[in-house]
């Protein structure tokens, strides 16, 4: 196993905990194919603006990381806790009206048209002079409907909202239609006096833990020591201010700017999303987010990432603190973050699988500083010799997960699990195939694919490009707002961040990398069709002929160092 943190006990391997799938034990708790690029972002921020603990310390809402002091004596073999708000209230008021009618509870109906009668009343509802009630309710119930992300064929509580704001970020809610039927209970004060028995919020089916896992590499990353991480960033012609380059007001920054993220919607739509859930009918939302027996608030456990993870949990943290301070409109920021949340996922696969896989340390001297390339094509696909070099690479992206996902230890282990479920006569289950379907190389593929750096979406000869979302990610997640730099620097970053090749040097790396030769003919301008994207995106400055700066424009205004 590798080293983990936080420094958790590991789950039961014989009784089938998740701990005991290769790719968790390799990667972390955990990345899966079935959970989207949105939910990815919405579970970090999940994560990041509920409360908090570490066994008995608190952690408030707005420090949105454990104390800089307490992620450097975390205490052994204990997790990180966070309590989620359920939002059904909100939920059901937004999405019942839209949810397939086969899956609208009896229960779910009483509450809906209670919560309505209850707004209507004299006492809640803030009245129009030019609307009557009904469509002042349809005009909020279509509001909240606009903000919906992903989910819409699922049950209305297992919905998402897209993460605008802090009031609208909801847990998983998964309903436990059996246990309903059952019991034969049909009243929703009944169904939410035994909250946790008819709704699931620990099943991790749609919130995988992959937003978890993306912000415990981020604290991983912050416990690092300050010279370590200078010294990581100079051997690798990295370039970052003093304030990211130093844990402790890394910390600080990124705290402010994703409270900022969370706070940037108008408050108007956040006072409305809380009014709704917890202003006209209270008990809903008191017995969903504390224990009944306690008094406490319920708490998720988080799972744990690989402590040699820090580089690119370091890269992750540096790129979310420059998206998050740009200065651009609140819904393409977070649309923006949720690429760089799928593009940690993708370079955490090849990062981590490459630290397992000799073949990959033995070409170490042709890639990145995360031992990898993925050489990009034209996305035109008209330079076929571009185009055959990037769908090898992507063939040996695969391989390398393959590879490490049968490491030695990771076989030794299963080797163990199956003498053990052998002698207790439990019928051994081989795990790799969902492994590299869900777990591994295929969900390199997929999630790629889903964001669009891996075409074609369907078919063979995939290949690596880039289209004007992930350039214009590349431009503000490497160069700090209101900055330059000259275009060959730009490339170069790009490189280093992500193992992206796009000009002819890097491309026969690329080519070696793979184990081929370099081919000699790309042509001088292999990278031409960069150029063009990046004029046409306004972000490519022409000096001279020989000489051009790439600018990320989107400052506002305040210099950070």
């Amino acid at each position: 196993m590798v080293e983990q943190f936080p420094p958790i006990k590991i789950e039961n391997l014989r009784k089938g905990g998740e701990d005991r799938n290769p790719a968790v034990q390799l990667f972390g708790r955990r990345f899966f194919a079935d959970q989207t690029v949105q939910e990815l972002l919405s579970e970090f921020l999940l994560v990041a603006s509920s409360i908090k603990k570490i066994n008995s310390a608190r952690i408030p809402i707005d420090q949105v990381f454990p104390d800089f002091n307490l992620l450097l004596n975390w205490p052994g073999e204990t997790p990180l806790e966070y309590a989620a708000k359920a939002r059904l209230n909100l939920k059901l008021f937004s999405f019942l009206g839209a949810s397939k009618l086969e899956t609208r509870h009896k229960s779910h109906q009483q509450h809906y048209r209670k919560l309505l009668n209850l707004l209507a009343s004299p006492e809640k509802l803030v009245r129009s002079e030019s609307m009557d009630t009904t469509e002042v309710l349809r005009t909020l119930e279509n509001l909240f409907l606009g903000f919906q992300g992903v989910g819409g064929q699922r049950t209305w509580c297992a919905q998402a909202f897209v993460p605008i704001a802090r009031e609208m970020i909801c847990a998983e809610t998964i309903w436990n239609d059996t246990q309903v039927k059952r019991e034969k209970v049909n009243d929703w004060d009944d169904i939410i006096k035994r909250f946790i028995y008819f709704f699931s919020l620990s099943r991790h089916r749609f919130l995988a833990r992959g937003g978890e896992l993306l912000y415990l590499q981020i604290c991983n990353a912050l416990r690092q020591e300050e010279e370590t991480l200078i010294n990581w960033a100079q051997k690798n012609g990295l370039s970052f201010s003093n304030r990211e380059s130093s844990p402790l007001k890394l910390h600080n920054a990124l705290k402010n700017a994703i409270n900022f993220v969370l706070d940037a919607c108008p408050d108007t739509i956040g006072k409305l999303a809380d009014f709704i859930d917890t202003g006209i009918e209270s008990e809903t939302a008191e017995l969903t987010e504390y224990d009944r027996k306690s008094g406490e608030p319920r708490f998720t456990r988080c799972g744990w990432c690989p402590t040699e993870s820090w580089p690119e949990g370091f890269l992750f943290a540096v790129e979310m603190l420059r998206i998050s301070e740009a200065a651009i409109d609140p819904i393409e920021r977070l649309e923006l973050m949720e690429v760089a949340c799928a593009m940690q996922v993708l370079r955490s696969l090849c990062a981590q699988s490459a630290r397992y896989v000799g073949w990959v340390q033995e070409r170490k001297k042709y890639s990145g500083p995360l031992n990898y390339v993925w050489a990009i094509s034209d996305p035109t696909g008209h330079n076929n010799a571009l185009k055959q070099i990037s769908k090898r690479c992507v063939n040996n992206i695969q391989k390398m997960i393959y590879d490490a996902v049968r490491n030695s230890n990771i076989k030794s282990v299963l080797e163990e699990q199956k003498a053990d479920d052998d002698e207790h006569g439990i019928k051994w289950k081989d795990p790799y195939r969902e492994v590299d379907t869900r777990y591994g190389h295929k969900l390199f593929l997929t999630l790629s694919k889903r964001i669009g750096l891996i075409v074609p979406k369907r078919g063979a000869g995939a290949r690596f490009i880039l289209n004007d979302k992930l350039i214009r990610f590349l431009v503000m997640s490497v160069i700090r707002p209101g900055e330059r730099m000259r275009y060959n620097t730009f490339k170069n970053l790009i490189f280093a961040h992500y193992g992206i090749a796009l000009d002819r040097e890097k491309i026969g790396q690329a080519c070696e990398w793979c184990g081929s030769r370099k081919l000699s003919t790309l042509g001088e301008e292999s990278d031409a069709w960069f150029i063009h994207m990046l004029e046409a995106s306004g972000v490519l400055v022409h000096l001279s002929d020989a000489h051009s700066l790439v600018v990320n424009p989107f400052s506002n205004g305040d210099d950070k160092l």
